[in-house]
């Protein structure tokens, strides 16, 4: 006889289990603690089995019947329905356990052990914690395209465009880093594009005009700041590398007998190791250099406590107490100053330029190529543009 909801809220505990049987397997398991259970008998592959279905009243009798029918489907299909249901159990355990914080982390360890450089793991750490609080604790496979939109949103309602761009890229790299290792089955950042603000390009700020370059370099020469970086300073137009570069440059880096500059890998942006010819007036800032800095690793190494790099905003600090705002001049502005002035002497072939500049050619062979090709002509431009910048700052 089929079971009643008045008959399952009357069911009286008593000394020992009691089974209320309802249709087709589904039993009321009655314990003596007063507890009821839903559970099912059935038989697979010549067995009895009993599934359990919940406990009454939080599953309730009409619930129940439309459980054990998805189960008597299942056996009718030829499965097991508690095989499904552990295999299902251990998905969840398993989605619940890897949440996008936990795969991000595995991540950043990932691309760390394959050699990335130190800021670019730093970077992706902050931007990871910009999508902590909201993303963190969440399983991968429950982030849907507009939680994540909502996340980034928050963002870029304060104006930080690029902020959130960065965000939904290095987010993209995430996810599909769980794809490949079995734990997601989708990107949800492939969605979102065209969805976030496309934030303005802005250009570092650079002087191009030969007479303020002239004024810009006596400015540098009358700057009275502390000694190491009046000298990285002074550096900084010779040799026009990027200000990460030059601010991490190392003493074992420099062959000064050879006029040679060698940068490794995993300090450039384009993850090749760049090799930069020196000037005599290079050289002879990098000697005025070592008398102050020679027994430590860094060649403009931070004051406090002197065993790290000097401070990334120090070369800017500079210029701004010389009275130069950042609309006018950066640190990265003597690279756009040096090309410039370099392309319009027409005297240096543009692949020259291109890789003192080292910028990296899309052609991997003929970047090879051009990087052997244009070195004897990227000596002679060096002492060339120390030169000319000697000529400038002369002109007055």
């Amino acid at each position: 006889m089929a079971l009643t909801d008045t008959a399952i809220r009357n069911a009286k505990p008593g000394e020992k289990p009691r089974k209320m049987f309802d249709e087709r397997g589904l039993f009321l398991l009655v314990q003596p603690s007063g507890g009821k259970l839903w559970r099912l008998k059935y038989r697979y592959l010549g067995k009895e089995k009993k599934l359990s279905l919940g406990r009454y009243p939080d599953v309730s009798l009409k619930v129940a019947r439309e459980r054990r029918d998805e189960a008597r489907t299942l056996l009718a299909n030829g499965a097991d329905p508690a095989s499904v249901k552990a295999q299902l159990s251990h998905e969840k355990r398993e989605a619940s356990e890897n949440t996008f914080g936990k795969i991000a982390d595995e991540y950043v360890d990932k691309i760390e052990k394959e050699g990335r450089a130190a800021v670019t793991i730093k970077k992706t750490r902050w931007l990871l914690s910009l999508m902590a609080g909201d993303l963190g604790g969440r399983p991968i496979t429950e982030i849907t395209a507009a939680e994540l939109l909502s996340t980034l949103q928050k963002v870029e309602a304060k104006g930080h465009h690029e902020t959130a761009r960065r965000m939904r890229s290095l987010s993209g790299r995430v996810f599909r880093y769980a794809v490949a290792t079995s734990r997601a089955t989708a990107d949800p950042s492939g969605l979102l594009r065209g969805a976030l603000i496309t934030p303005t390009v802005k250009h570092h700020s650079a002087i191009v005009d030969p007479k303020q370059v002239g004024e810009l370099l006596r400015a540098i020469d009358g700057f009275s700041g502390q000694p190491l970086t009046c000298l990285a300073l002074r550096l900084t137009p010779h040799v026009f590398v990027r200000p990460g570069e030059l601010r991490r440059a190392e003493w074992e880096e420099f062959d000064l007998q050879k006029s040679i500059w060698t940068i490794s890998a995993d300090k450039m942006k384009m993850r090749d190791p760049h090799m930069v010819p020196l000037s005599q007036q290079a050289k002879d800032i990098l000697e005025a250099a070592r008398v102050i800095s020679a027994g430590q690793r860094y060649v403009f190494s931070s004051l406090y406590p002197g065993n790290r790099p000097m401070s990334e905003n120090t070369i800017n600090a500079a210029l701004r107490r010389m009275g130069y705002s950042g609309s006018e001049m950066t640190a990265h502005g003597f690279r756009a100053m040096a090309s410039t002035l370099l392309n319009e002497s027409g005297k240096w072939s543009a692949d020259a330029i291109e890789r003192a500049l080292a910028h990296k050619d899309t052609n991997a062979v003929r970047g090879i190529y051009h990087r052997g090709r244009h070195w004897r002509e990227r000596v002679e431009m060096a002492q060339w543009w120390s030169d000319y910048l000697d000529e400038l700052k002369a002109s007055v």
